[in-house]
């Protein structure tokens, strides 16, 4: 159930029938305090004043149109032009005894199914997964649940870098260290693989020898070198088997047929070359394949260049990426294909999908989403390493939240088992992390606070894991079974209607995710559904109240919010826990 979406339906078939000449579509808000209503209108006067007519006027005149619906207890005229709508208690009643037998909590599946590409994670090979990588990783993930949950045939894409110049350098270091056995034995870690990069890097600046093995080495592997070809799919296999360990730790649902490496759009290079040459789209110039893109200018205003091909024949990440477009459309049969990378990626991409286009890859409708994201800063509002300034291993992280997460808790139970000391830690740790990154925009930059993400207070998840255990709590106590309960939901309280219509929110907030792919809003009502249960909790008797039908509705109310906090928090891939 979508009230504000149909608080919106309503009125808008009002103006209609009412017939004003500036439409301007209206703006539904929730009230906070239930006394002033539910919901309000919240640009009546824009509206009114664009047509000409005096707010009071209009409010009357949309009063007369919907004031029989049986969704509306009442509309006042708030002064100067709002109009606060309270909801009927029946009316919620019924729709939470919907919520209350369904296993969806009363959202259905999309009516027109999409095939849905979501390319998020995308982790470097031969190198351990850094911070950078988190907020791509977990933010793609709440999405592809989300499209999941609504029924969206969602294919996961983990595009990893996984052909380029890196592995003929590494292949002609590990040759030069005669470590190839012990790599086809897994005798060597990705720590220590990630080493050899970085030295067989700063070889080839200094040693032209072996920058033109490393060369010759990248050539033999393009051409199908069996040798070569082992040792980069061990290397791949390495790297992999260690981030399919983090997804695991971070509850993440990207697998190993999830990954899809450039490697894959390899043999479809040269002929996409030859396309787009004969369709006079690319051009040669100085011995390189470049499209020139009126829609993109330079400093001098001249039409961009896009290289395609080198000079040396090789390709690029613009060349694979036109390729992958093409794969995703063709092969996949993508409806929507949704890029989660941060916001330096945002006009090569741009510049990916007009060549697609104009080459007639994908059709100018197909749907195509840049989602960015900022950045993880430390307290002083600089990018967010370790003390020698490198990158911060997303392991390292994930490790001391645990370790926080054990001392918090020892702090609070010590005699409590150590097997259990260490699962508590590892699902309170792990999900302040992911909790404290998806509870701020995407968009923006966000400072990383371990005081603040490990608190039971406030906008995290501890406060939303707890509050769930506590509802859990309260309905193991009661001597009613749950389900038994035949009698409806009875709504008096201001808290109990508050709560109620806090619950009927959630669909909204599943759609706007669905289309925007924000998972803070999400956060956000699962802190303020805690918040308005707590509000319930002191305010209402549940177990000791006097009236044995006052109870059972109570007992209702507190099992449907435990049932939205969970299907929020998984949406968000965060475990719950039945003891805290």
């Amino acid at each position: 159930m979508n009230i504000k979406y149909t608080i919106k339906k309503d009125i808008e078939q009002a103006l209609i029938k009412i017939g004003l000449k500036n439409y301007y579509k209206p703006l539904i808000i929730s009230k906070k305090k239930t006394e002033f209503g539910n919901y309000q209108v919240d640009n009546l006067m824009k509206i009114a004043h664009s047509n000409d007519i005096e707010p009071y006027i209009l409010y009357e005149k949309i009063l007369f149109f919907i004031q029989k619906k049986n969704i509306y207890k009442k509309m006042i005229f708030s002064y100067p032009g709002f109009i606060n709508i309270f909801i009927n208690e029946n009316f919620l009643s019924e729709k939470l005894e919907e919520l209350f037998v369904s296993s969806r909590l009363g959202i259905k599946r999309v009516d027109s199914k999409k095939t849905i590409v979501v390319d998020y994670s995308s982790p470097n090979i031969a190198k351990e997964m850094h911070i950078g990588h988190l907020r791509s990783t977990i933010i793609g993930d709440v999405t592809v649940r989300t499209l999941e949950f609504l029924g969206h045939n969602v294919i996961r894409a983990n595009h990893i870098g996984d052909w380029g110049t890196q592995f003929g350098m590494l292949i002609a270091y590990l040759k030069y260290k005669k470590l190839e056995k012990k790599l086809q034995n897994n005798l060597i870690s990705l720590r220590e693989i990630e080493r050899f990069y970085c030295k067989s890097k700063k070889k080839c600046d200094v040693d032209k020898n072996f920058e033109k093995e490393s060369k010759k080495y990248v050539v033999k592997l393009q051409n199908g070198d069996q040798h070569c070809y082992s040792m980069w799919k061990k290397l791949i296999t390495i790297t992999m088997k260690y981030n399919y360990q983090i997804y695991e730790q971070l509850n993440v649902t990207l697998k190993k047929e999830h990954t899809m490496g450039e490697s894959l759009y390899n043999k479809m290079l040269p002929d996409i070359i030859k396309d787009l040459k004969e369709k006079k789209i690319a051009t040669e110039k100085n011995k390189a394949i470049i499209i020139f893109l009126n829609e993109f200018k330079n400093k001098l205003g001249e039409p961009m260049g896009v290289v395609v091909q080198k000079k040396d024949k090789a390709f690029l990440y613009s060349t694979t990426d036109i390729a992958c477009l093409k794969y995703r459309y063709e092969t996949l049969h993508a409806n929507r294909i949704i890029y989660y990378t941060d916001s330096r990626q945002h006009q090569h991409l741009l510049q990916i999908w007009t060549i697609a286009r104009k080459a007639h890859y994908i059709p100018q409708n197909l749907l195509l989403e840049h989602h960015t994201f900022g950045m993880m800063l430390s307290k002083n509002k600089r990018p967010f390493k370790t003390r020698d300034g490198n990158t911060i291993k997303l392991t390292a992280l994930l490790d001391e939240a645990i370790n926080r997460a054990k001392d918090l808790i020892y702090q609070k139970n010590p005699n409590l088992p150590k097997k259990k000391l260490i699962k508590l830690a590892k699902v309170i740790g792990i999900s302040a992390v992911k909790y404290s990154d998806l509870s701020k925009n995407r968009n923006t930059n966000y400072i990383f606070d371990w005081d603040t993400m490990l608190t039971f207070e406030g906008n995290t998840s501890p406060y939303i894991q707890y509050a769930y255990t506590r509802i859990i709590s309260i309905l193991k106590k009661s001597t009613i079974p749950i389900h038994k309960i035949s009698e409806k939901i009875s709504l008096v309280k201001n808290s109990e209607i508050q709560l109620a219509t806090k619950i009927l929110e959630f669909e909204e907030i599943i759609l706007i995710i669905e289309a925007k792919g924000i998972p803070h809003i999400m956060c956000n009502y699962l802190y303020e559904l805690a918040t308005y249960f707590s509000n319930f909790y002191e305010n209402c008797s549940i177990l000791f109240s006097k009236k044995i039908k006052t109870r059972k509705s109570r007992l209702k109310l507190s099992f449907l919010t435990a049932k939205t906090l969970k299907k929020g928090l998984n949406i968000l891939g965060i475990k719950t826990l039945k003891k805290m």
